[in-house]
Formats: C-alpha cells, sequence, structure tokens
C-alpha cells in the first residue's frame, strides 16, 4: 500500500492527466468549429479556448507543485556544481601551465644546442 503523500500525489497526477485530455479535446473542439462550412461560431470558440487557458494554467500549476514537492528544492544543498566547476577551471589552468612549460623547455634546448 502507498503512503498517504504517494498516493494523493498520484491522485493530482491522474487529475492533471485527464484535464490534459479535456485540453486535447478542447482544442479539437475548436478546430472542428474553425473548419465549420458555415463559419465559426465566435463565441463557442472563444468560449473553449478560454476553458482551454485555465486548464492549460491549472495543469502547469499542478504540475510545478508536484516537481517540487518530488524534488524538495534546497538551493545549493549537496550540490557539488561549483566545486566541479573550481576543478575544472583548475585542471585547465595546469595544462595551460604545463603548454608554456614544454614550450619553455624547447626554447632552453633549442638555445643550448645552437650556443
Amino acid at each position: 500500500m502507498l503512503p498517504q503523500s504517494q498516493s494523493s500525489s498520484l491522485q493530482r497526477l491522474n487529475h492533471v492527466e485527464q484535464m490534459i485530455v479535456r485540453a486535447v479535446n478542447l482544442a479539437g473542439t475548436v478546430m472542428e468549429e474553425l473548419g465549420n462550412a458555415t463559419g465559426p461560431r465566435t463565441e463557442g470558440v472563444a468560449g473553449h479556448c478560454r476553458e482551454f487557458m485555465l486548464a492549460m494554467k491549472e495543469i502547469q500549476t499542478t504540475l510545478r507543485e508536484e516537481i517540487k514537492s518530488a524534488c524538495e528544492y534546497r538551493p545549493f544543498e549537496k550540490c557539488d556544481y561549483s566545486a566541479r566547476i573550481a576543478n575544472e577551471i583548475c585542471c585547465k589552468k595546469v595544462e595551460y601551465i604545463l603548454e608554456k612549460l614544454d614550450a619553455m623547455q624547447k626554447n632552453i634546448e633549442e638555445c643550448s644546442t645552437t650556443s
């Protein structure tokens, strides 16, 4: 059996799925209305579009809340991004220094052989 939080989360996601189906149906209804031989009924199209936009807003809001609750977003907690980037920068610096040292070694060798 699922814990209560997972169960309610699944219920909310199920509701989102139903809202997506409803939004697609609304979009199809609008397309049918726009393709009507007698011309679209403006008030019908406007009503469906308004309902579609409200559904999209509810879907977006619910999904955002679900993502936040699933992630329990805590900025920079257990984040190794800055350490990893700093390490990569240090590696690039070391590579650069090695290239310069190699170039200096070549110059020294060339100077030694020509003297």
